[in-house]
């Protein structure tokens, strides 16, 4: 096996190789670290994609970067065979910075799913292989506002784009040679909205939701098919995505809780209607085997920092998290399923406002109530969130 790297690290999963690949959530790696949580974070040093409205808490004179990258071992096992598998690459770019008074702005580009395995077998009289690559990213802008105290709205607008392909090879007398592909080029909106309550002292309790709308994706998808015997390369079910392939309505809230700027728990939850979703077979050719389930996910996260403004060890902020998704994708009536926990620091630059954040993540997959493969990755995170003063005006003496 072996991998390959799109926006995102890819390690090879014959997961992926169904409906639009593994999906990802917009996460920074402070959010990794905290087991994916992130509709209720607000701050104004972290970038915070997953809620849109979080970009009004934002300092004046700040202009934030964050760089994420990932590296990743996987060890799978089905039946008797076992696999590893290790992938590294980009995760995520974003900016963030001040437009106003209660008004912020972001940009940036993330992953919106991944495609990515190489496996084989043997037939009678011949073998098999398939394989798959590619991807979706999403290049995108946001704002949030203040439009009442303690109340905060926003939007992201994004640019879909990637192209997917799937391939199967049977050698036997001849060779037959199969590919499904999926290129897409479409738009996409989400809102959000967090409202904060202080409770006593410095403590904040916030509450946060997303809604992303149902629907469709636009672009095109197609087969090619090849026999040796034919010599001659067919494309076949040439069709526009628009109204035949979509993606669902999307609802996340989350409600944390910050003790005296020092300790914050958040607890999240993710429902993805895609059972209710439209979804021809690729070129004609596609498991009649294959359905979508609705995802849903749970996710909780603390992060703690005894004190920012003392030693350099207070100001270091300590995280942990635990997750449980309930995959979209179904394979002969399994659902797929994956759970983790994550650790993680950030660790303060010496002399600046930026931070470095390392996590650990450990994530198990595997089919449920039929165990078919059977994942174990082990994922290091490593993020770099630039702070930068950049609207800071000197003074002439």
């Amino acid at each position: 096996m072996g991998y390959s790297v799109v926006m995102a690290q890819i390690v090879t999963t014959p997961y992926s190789k169904m409906g639009y690949g593994m999906l990802n959530d917009n996460v920074s790696s402070i959010q990794r670290s905290m087991g994916g949580v992130g509709y209720a974070m607000k701050g104004g040093r972290i970038i915070n994609v997953m809620n849109p409205a979080s970009y009004a808490d934002v300092d004046s004179l700040t202009f934030l970067w964050d760089v994420g990258i990932d590296l990743t071992n996987l060890w799978s096992k089905e039946n008797d065979n076992k696999g590893y598998n290790f992938g590294a690459g980009l995760d995520y770019l974003t900016g963030h910075f001040r437009v106003a008074k209660g008004l912020g702005a972001s940009f940036g580009l993330l992953p919106y799913s991944s495609v990515g395995y190489a496996y084989g077998g043997t037939l009678d009289n011949g073998g098999e292989s398939r394989s798959g690559s590619g991807g979706l990213n999403q290049l995108y802008v946001g704002a949030g506002y203040t439009p009442l105290k303690n109340l905060s709205v926003g939007f992201n607008f994004s640019y879909l784009f990637g192209t997917t392909s799937n391939s199967t090879v049977i050698t036997s007398s001849s060779t037959s040679y199969f590919s499904r592909y999926m290129k897409v080029r479409d738009w996409n909106v989400q809102l959000g909205l967090q409202y904060s309550l202080p409770i006593k002292g410095r403590d904040l309790l916030t509450v946060g939701a997303t809604y992303q709308p149902k629907k469709s994706f636009h672009g095109h998808t197609w087969g090619t098919r090849y026999d040796s015997q034919d010599s001659k390369m067919d494309t076949v079910g040439y069709t526009s995505m628009s109204g035949n392939y979509e993606q669902p309505t999307s609802i996340g809230v989350g409600l944390s809780y910050n003790v005296n700027r020092k300790l914050t728990v958040e607890a999240d939850y993710t429902i993805q209607q895609w059972s209710d979703v439209k979804y021809l077979p690729i070129g004609g050719y596609e498991p009649e085997t294959m359905q979508f389930d609705d995802r849903w996910k749970v996710a909780l996260g603390l992060q703690y920092t005894p004190n920012k403004r003392g030693s350099y060890v207070g100001a270091m902020s300590f995280r942990a998290g635990a997750f449980y998704n309930h995959d979209y994708l179904n394979f002969y009536g399994n659902n797929v399923r994956d759970y983790g926990v994550s650790l993680g620091v950030g660790l303060p630059a010496p002399g600046s406002k930026t931070t470095v954040n390392l996590g650990v993540e450990w994530r198990h997959r595997e089919t449920s109530p039929a165990s078919l493969i059977t994942e174990n990755y082990l994922n290091i995170t490593l993020g770099v969130n630039f702070n930068e003063l950049w609207f800071w005006k000197n003074r002439i003496r």
